[in-house]
């Protein structure tokens, strides 16, 4: 029984069983770090915050239904068992590790610089279409993550989506240690985390440290647009897709709906079929050919992955779209770098009316912050965006990117509560309104005003 106790937990990371004998070999079922997600059975996981310390909490996950706790002192008037360890944070991969080791089902990682999310959806929207599929939850691809939902794997599932993000070397190592990918997804090579990576060659290099940790038999799919990842060697199987047509999966006849939706046909040696992804950009084309190729590498065929592909759900703050019946707005704002901005514009000048684009910091672009700001403001101005209104440090940059390309009338604000108090007189009805910028930004707390336009 592929299943955890608290005595395994204990073996796995090394530390020391404190409880009762009757509870030693409770059966053990996912784990989670906040007590107020905490399910029966559950280990919960008791984190020293900066500001917040798990172990006060860990009673009242033991009272919600933890059947374990993992802790790095003891607990007062325990109500429950726990593993005391030295460090949760390294006892966690660790368990994260040999959990993973107990199954044999397909394992699909997910990186790249830019899209890895939507890319993950697409891939487990694609595969469900036949197997009962585990995905990391949100993006939760730090290695707190990645531990948590490699334990939320169970005997039910039939395959698996991991998303893995980094930031820095070694990173990487760390995370494909505990997920042993059988497939690995590399989106794109781009302009992230250059503050700790250097440059491009860094995040490649960074990035590709996944590929120690995988099977001879494994399988690499590099997106074939991606200079760097076209002439890459994984040392694996290599399966390019992309819209060249050198990519072994590529797409043809690229055809939006308005915002509804974007479709395609799906060409490889294996023929061509259609796709309909039920979302907004011709950027979402590439996150589907991946998941063509991982479906093609465990036997779906073209109706099964045509199918789960038109399920495709957007995750929150990647472009989705609302129309407020004043304006459409695409709340993007989840996070931004060069090449997820780029595809954005692109999108935003594809649609109906005046484009707007409301922009904030690209950040951790290091030495080359500046001039990559600047020449997203020169794109911008070029691809037909009708208003730039921006806000930050760097967002100078951008309007003066802006403004050197001929753009009209941008508009550059220091904090965001004048950009939002400006929006009324900025914004028009009918508008194509794109919110963009870095996480670190938080620009989702200007969509509730755009929300508002009109109906005054």
């Amino acid at each position: 029984m592929k299943y955890l106790t608290p005595q395994k937990i204990a073996e796995a990371t090394g530390g020391e069983y404190v409880g009762s004998e009757s509870t030693r070999n409770t059966r053990v079922d996912g784990a989670v770090r906040d007590n107020r997600e905490v399910k029966p059975g559950n280990l919960f996981v008791c984190i020293q915050g900066a500001r917040v310390d798990g172990h006060d909490y860990a009673n009242s996950a033991i009272t919600a239904g933890a059947a374990c706790c993992l802790a790095e002192h003891s607990i007062q008037d325990a109500k429950g068992p726990y593993v005391l360890v030295e460090s949760t944070q390294a006892a966690i991969k660790s368990l994260a590790k040999y959990y993973r080791s107990l199954f044999s089902i397909p394992v699909i990682g997910i990186t790249g610089s830019v899209g890895k999310t939507t890319a993950k959806e697409m891939v487990a929207a694609a595969l469900k279409s036949r197997f009962d599929v585990l995905k990391t939850p949100e993006n939760l691809n730090n290695e707190l993550g990645v531990s948590l939902t490699l334990l939320s794997m169970s005997e039910r599932h039939e395959a698996a989506v991991v998303e893995m993000g980094i930031s820095e070397f070694g990173e990487m190592s760390r995370l494909a240690d505990m997920v042993r990918p059988d497939i690995c997804v590399m989106t794109r090579i781009g302009y992230a985390h250059l503050e700790s990576l250097g440059d491009l060659n860094g995040v490649l290099r960074a990035k590709s440290e996944v590929f120690s940790f995988m099977k001879p038999d494994g399988a690499a799919i590099l997106n074939g647009d991606d200079e760097l990842l076209r002439e890459f060697d994984p040392g694996i199987r290599k399966i390019t897709f992309g819209l060249n047509e050198r990519s072994d999966i590529r797409a043809e006849n690229i055809r939006a709906d308005g915002t509804a939706s974007v479709s395609c046909d799906v060409v490889s040696g294996a023929g061509r079929f259609p796709i309909v992804i039920p979302a907004y950009g011709a950027h979402m084309v590439p996150a589907a050919l991946t998941a063509v190729a991982a479906g093609r590498l465990l036997g779906l065929s073209d109706r099964e992955m045509a199918l789960g592909i038109r399920s495709y759900l957007p995750v929150g703050g990647r472009s989705n779209i609302s129309r407020t019946g004043f304006i459409t707005l695409i709340d993007d704002c989840y996070n931004a770098n060069p090449n997820s901005l780029r595809a954005a514009l692109k999108s935003l000048a594809s649609l109906p009316g005046r484009h707007v684009a409301v922009l904030g910091d690209m950040l951790e672009l290091g030495e080359a912050s500046d001039a990559l700001h600047r020449e997203l403001g020169v794109f911008a101005a070029q691809s037909g965006i009708d208003s730039l209104v921006c806000c930050g440090d760097k967002a100078t940059h951008l309007f003066d990117g802006y403004l050197s390309a001929g753009g009209k009338g941008p508009r550059c604000f220091s904090e965001k509560d004048e950009l939002i108090a400006a929006l009324p007189e900025l914004i028009k009805k009918d508008d194509a309104v794109l919110v963009k910028a870095s996480h670190g930004m938080k620009f989702e707390e200007i969509l509730p005003a755009l929300r508002e336009l009109g109906r005054g």
